[in-house]
């Protein structure tokens, strides 16, 4: 039998997970340099909509797990200091669930995924995301 070369091999069993920080972030500049920290974009990345939607369909960066897992905090916060800017990231996030939904490694987007209590909702609001309504009500 012949083993599948690395780029071709089966996902592993376990989820990455990676949380986006958007407390205090107020524009476009600010969402894409947290975006470079917190999901630790290569070093190609642009800062730019393109560049990020670029890196959010390739994750090679991330390895190759079972699945992916992108929580954004802070969401309602950053929507409310930038619209436009929030509208549009999470369309680039709502392509890349897209994306890998179609793959054998599908990657879920949770928006601000806690409860008022500060506890780790489970099932906490995820996309697709409206930008004209909440996280979950496309």
């Amino acid at each position: 039998m012949t083993a599948n070369p690395p780029s071709q091999s089966p996902p592993g069993p376990h989820r990455h997970t990676a949380d986006l920080h958007l407390t205090g972030v107020s524009d476009k500049a600010g969402l894409l340099a947290a975006c470079a920290r917190d999901l630790q974009l290569p070093d190609w990345f642009g800062r730019n909509w393109d560049a990020l939607a670029d890196c959010l369909t390739d994750l090679s960066w991330w390895g190759r797990p079972g699945s992916y897992l992108l929580r954004v905090r802070g969401w309602e916060e950053f929507r409310t200091a930038a619209p436009e800017a929030a509208a549009t990231a999470a369309g680039i996030f709502a392509e890349a669930e897209a994306y890998w939904g179609g793959s054998d490694t599908p990657m879920t987007v949770r928006y601000d995924p806690e409860t008022p209590d500060g506890a780790e909702d489970p099932d906490g609001p995820q996309g697709p995301y409206d930008p004209d309504g909440a996280p979950g009500d496309a």
